[in-house]
């Protein structure tokens, strides 16, 4: 069977902005037979997502991500359905999921390495486990609840924001004794620093003197709470309280310029009708950001001298603006 997928054609340089060229499209033959423990899936989303610019790097800078091999298939996050499974825990017809879905049009994959979804908690809209209802609704949500420990009446208030740049509105907004969370930063992604980058003297000074704490948060380290997490974050989305917003473009050929966009935060990118059946979701980079959480939120928390709310806010009232490839 003749398949479609996507190679690392290049690497940008680690103080590069990616390309579309960075991606080549080439056809390949796919087993017919699959082994014991396997499943085959026809590939339905394909998420495209700003850490991904790191994995295009010879080093990724951390323990927790490999790197892309030239010329080899890349993958990420991804939804497919079974069309044959030698798996005991799947049949034909299964919506799964992986983090390591490889970018083609059909899979051969372990079955253990797959999860079931659920299209009921989605209302059919199998896209948003892989955004709003997924890993960056996930880190939003344990973000705000786990490090930020914001709570209703609380006497605090939350700020998400992506006016950042240079840390200049860091400093502006930050009351005493304020708690700051960093999970990743994609302005920097493009630049040869470390990460956490350091912060600049006079920031540094300032953030010494009000007494503001800065905590890294990897959303990897809450595991056993997804399950519960992503039934939240479905029911909040059934009432209304969970708003998602995604923009759709389809055809695999496309994801190099998808990529691209992606990361300069252009959503002018419209609807292109190529190739159907494979959808391709990107969350889309807010530029200059300083803080972000998941789909590029910035949460802060300031804990002191502020005033109390009259009315608790609702757990959470998040737009993730994506751009996905679509029928």
């Amino acid at each position: 069977m003749t398949i479609q997928r996507v190679v690392l054609n290049s690497r940008p340089g680690e103080t590069g902005s990616p390309v579309a060229e960075n991606f080549r499209v080439e056809e390949v033959n796919l087993p017919d037979n699959i082994n014991e423990g396997q499943v085959k899936a026809r590939t339905l989303y394909l998420s495209v997502d700003p850490y991904m610019r790191c994995r295009m790097n010879e080093n990724t800078g951390t323990d927790y991500l490999t790197p892309w091999q030239l010329s080899q298939v890349v993958d990420g996050g991804g939804i497919g359905i079974i069309e044959e499974s030698k798996h005991t825990n799947f049949s034909k017809g299964d919506f799964v999921t992986s983090f390591f879905w490889p970018w083609q049009t059909k899979v051969i994959l372990d079955g253990n390495s797959l999860e079931k979804v659920d299209q009921q908690l989605v209302d059919g809209h199998l896209s948003y486990f892989l955004g709003a209802v997924g890993m960056p609704g996930l880190t939003s949500l344990f973000g705000i609840q786990e490090k930020g420990h914001v709570a209703a009446g609380s006497n605090q208030t939350m700020v998400v924001s992506a006016a950042a740049g240079a840390c200049g509105s860091l400093a502006g907004q930050m009351n005493q004794n304020s708690h700051v969370i960093l999970c990743g930063q994609i302005s920097q992604y493009n630049k040869d620093v470390p990460y956490p980058p350091p912060l600049p003297p006079a920031v540094e000074a300032i953030r010494k003197e009000r007494n503001i704490t800065r905590e890294r948060y990897l959303v990897i380290n809450y595991k056993d709470k997804f399950e519960s997490g992503i039934l939240q974050l479905s029911q909040w989305f059934k009432e209304g309280k969970l708003k998602i917003k995604e923009t759709m473009i389809n055809g695999l050929e496309n994801i190099g310029a998808a990529f691209q966009s992606m990361m300069t935060g252009d959503t002018s990118v419209g609807p292109v009708h190529l190739q159907r059946g494979l959808h391709l979701c990107l969350c889309r980079k807010l530029p200059n950001l300083h803080l972000f959480l998941a789909s590029l939120l910035v949460l802060r928390t300031f804990t002191s001298n502020l005033r109390a709310r009259t009315t608790p806010p609702s757990p959470i009232d998040m737009s993730v603006n994506k751009i996905c490839l679509s029928p």
